[in-house]
């Protein structure tokens, strides 16, 4: 049985296995055809981290492979009063076919995962964001970008940082990252991500300039400065990431085919323009609907191999 929990778990041949599931099945939904992959299998949704994209991407996905899910929220369930991950993990694990689970530290998946008797699915932690790396590269993919790729992530040294060094690191692929000196990416995962750059030929460079990084990118992404949880540092986080938004000048360094993506929600003239978001380089709501997809493939890949 295997989980997705984070990019690091997996082989460049899995990533990109699973992305070929995802585009197929993707393909057959636009030609009218709808195969039940997982018919009748249940979904178990937890949310400790509210979300647009997460929740009604995967109950969509799950009801379009034929089975159902169910959202439960920690005022829901016996997490909101304290009953410990793990025995939430050996109670609902048994009830269930999957489970995806939005939460804070990666420490209480990785623990929920440990005494899961079915696959779990990281929808995401403060650490990582792997389901939102698979409908970015599908994107990349759709857009033809996947060969002789540069990406520049220009923001917060966060979980869609890590994830994208995992991607790279993965792949083979080169990506370039500037952030703030206060807010550069965790030291241990880009140690990780160097190593394994080593076998795949991924080339990454991690500075604090945007415009160094930016140059003739074929693909350029930011996230929120102001994740959930860090409403109270808005002032401070928008003092100290002054220089780092995405706007048309910056833009203008990349490559004329680049494309520009947001995992979202986007707050407009702040991490990027409203003329960046709004404009013919922006890919961010075909992004978006393919979280609805990769997760799919995700799923199914998951559940072929829930027996293995």
């Amino acid at each position: 049985m295997r989980h997705f929990l984070s990019l690091v778990d997996f082989s460049k041949e899995e990533i990109l296995d699973i992305l070929a599931l995802a585009k197929k099945i993707k393909n057959d939904a636009k030609a009218g055809k709808h195969e039940d992959y997982m018919h009748k299998k249940i979904l178990g949704m937890i949310f400790e981290k509210s979300s647009t994209r997460t929740r009604v991407s995967f109950e969509a996905g799950i009801y379009e492979l034929g089975g159902v899910g169910l959202f439960l929220s920690s005022n829901d369930i016996q997490l909101g009063r304290g009953e410990p991950m793990k025995d939430t993990a050996r109670v609902i694990s048994r009830m269930v076919d999957m489970v995806m689970i939005r939460t804070y530290e990666q420490e209480k998946l990785e623990e929920f995962a440990k005494y899961s008797k079915v696959p779990v699915i990281n929808g995401l932690t403060d650490k990582y964001h792997p389901v939102q790396l698979m409908a970015d590269y599908l994107t990349i993919m759709e857009e033809g970008l996947d060969k002789d790729l540069i990406v520049a992530y220009i923001g917060d040294g966060n979980n869609m940082a890590h994830s994208w060094l995992n991607l790279a690191a993965k792949l083979g692929f080169e990506l370039r990252i500037a952030t703030p000196k206060a807010y550069q990416v965790n030291k241990e995962i880009l140690e990780k991500a160097l190593e394994d750059a080593k076998v795949s030929g991924a080339k990454i460079v991690v500075g604090f300039d945007p415009k160094e990084a930016v140059k003739d990118a074929t693909v350029v992404t930011t996230d929120t400065w102001i994740s959930m949880g860090q409403e109270a540092e808005k002032n401070m986080r928008i003092k100290e990431f002054r220089g780092f938004m995405v706007d048309e000048d910056l833009m203008k360094l990349a490559n004329k085919k680049a494309i520009f993506l947001h995992c979202l929600p986007a707050y407009r003239d702040y991490e990027v323009s409203e003329a960046v978001l709004e404009g013919p380089q922006s890919r961010i709501f075909d992004e978006a609907e393919n979280r609805l997809h990769a997760q799919k493939g995700i799923m199914v890949w998951l559940d072929k191999r829930r027996d293995s």
